[in-house]
């Protein structure tokens, strides 16, 4: 163990053979320096080995971290549960009972366009003033009891399929869409029960993931946009699920067609799959998500408000998380995104590796 005035290092464990001898013997160092916001938490898993852990002072494997829009990558995953049973389709009209009137063009709206962010929905994620944002009203002001309802109920702004939009709300929708396809029942409670066992059953426990709180609205419906906790260690879980959809022991989790949907552009951005970040440029903002030109082009990550990242890179079987608190459109983060491009470029590709390897206990 080893302590500063900057960090804590719970673990260290380094790979002694192989091209692992190219990574640095600190490689998350860079994430803790000044100028990159506040780290309060990383990890880096290689072949399944844990290369290194660190926490800032003050936090340890007993915290659960929030995930903000990290949560959107889980929702996508569930979704392609219930597809790969054959209780949804990818390309059929999203099954939203209110969208399908006579002549409402929403009707248009398919699966695949919401987890692609091209619904057409009317929606702001970030707002000026920030507190008037649609995400921001219904997380925190005037939708908390039912936050698909108020997502559901707008109006068009763009034909469906035509325009990327990134929304949170879109993400509740698809956990409406999942709790209305496991039950029939309007009480919140057993709304919120049924899709917490799904969620257990089809990915936390196979993933070996037990730390997983998930936060729900006033009519039971999963805030599967923004709020799910987790401890440091699952995240890295979840990230190794990334790689292959497979589980610990090799069992696969997430069929590979669904992977593939999920780490494949989307036809209007092309650094967003299916409610996941790729590292491509030629993104619809100016500055992109992740680090195109460091790291592999197949390498994808969860990201989350403050600069959450789960980072997967099959190509290198590499998982890297970094948690904390960076102000989004800053230097800061932009400091902290060129970091992260760093740590992951260090380590050398290795198409030939599987992911099945189990992550080892720090």
């Amino acid at each position: 163990m080893r302590k500063n005035s900057q960090w804590i290092a719970l673990a260290s464990v380094m790979l002694a053979t192989g091209s692992s001898a190219a990574i640095d013997r600190e490689p998350l160092a860079p994430l803790f320096r000044s100028g990159e916001g506040e780290t309060r938490a990383a990890l880096m898993i290689r072949d399944g080995r844990v290369v290194e852990k660190r926490y800032a002072p003050g936090y340890s494997d007993q915290n659960r971290f929030i995930s903000w829009s990290m949560a959107k990558t889980v929702t996508a995953m569930l979704v392609g549960q219930l597809v790969a049973d054959g209780r949804l389709s990818l390309d059929a009209p999203a099954p939203i009972a209110e969208w399908h009137g006579t002549k409402d063009p929403r009707g248009a709206i398919t699966l695949r366009m919401l987890l692609n962010m091209s619904s057409g929905l009317q929606h702001t994620e970030v707002g000026d003033p920030v507190e008037a944002s649609d995400t921001n009203q219904v997380l925190f002001v005037s939708g908390t009891q039912s936050m698909a309802g108020r997502a559901i109920g707008v109006p068009l702004e763009a034909r469906p399929g035509a325009k990327f939009e990134y929304s949170s709300l879109t993400t509740i929708i698809l956990t409406e869409i999942i709790t209305r396809t496991l039950t029939s029942s309007s009480d919140p409670r057993s709304r919120a029960q049924v899709y917490r066992r799904f969620a257990e059953q089809r990915l936390f426990r196979p993933a070996g993931i037990r730390s997983a709180v998930l936060e729900f609205d006033g009519a039971g419906t999963q805030i599967g946009g923004s709020l799910i906790y987790m401890s440091l260690d699952d995240y890295g879980r979840l990230g190794q699920v990334l790689l292959a959809g497979k589980a610990p022991d090799g069992t696969q989790i997430i069929r590979p067609d669904w992977l593939a949907f999920m780490k494949t552009p989307s036809p209007r951005n092309a650094e967003y799959g299916g409610q996941l970040w790729l590292n491509h440029p030629g993104g619809v903002d100016l500055h992109p998500a992740l680090f195109p030109g460091h790291g592999p082009d197949t390498l994808v990550s969860c990201l989350g408000h403050l600069g959450q990242f789960v980072i997967a890179s099959s190509d290198q079987n590499l998982v890297v998380v970094r948690l904390g608190k960076t102000q989004d459109d800053t230097p800061a983060f932009a400091a902290l995104r060129g970091a992260l491009g760093r740590v992951v470029e260090q380590v050398p590709i290795e198409r030939t590796k599987n992911s099945t390897a189990a992550i080892a206990t720090p």
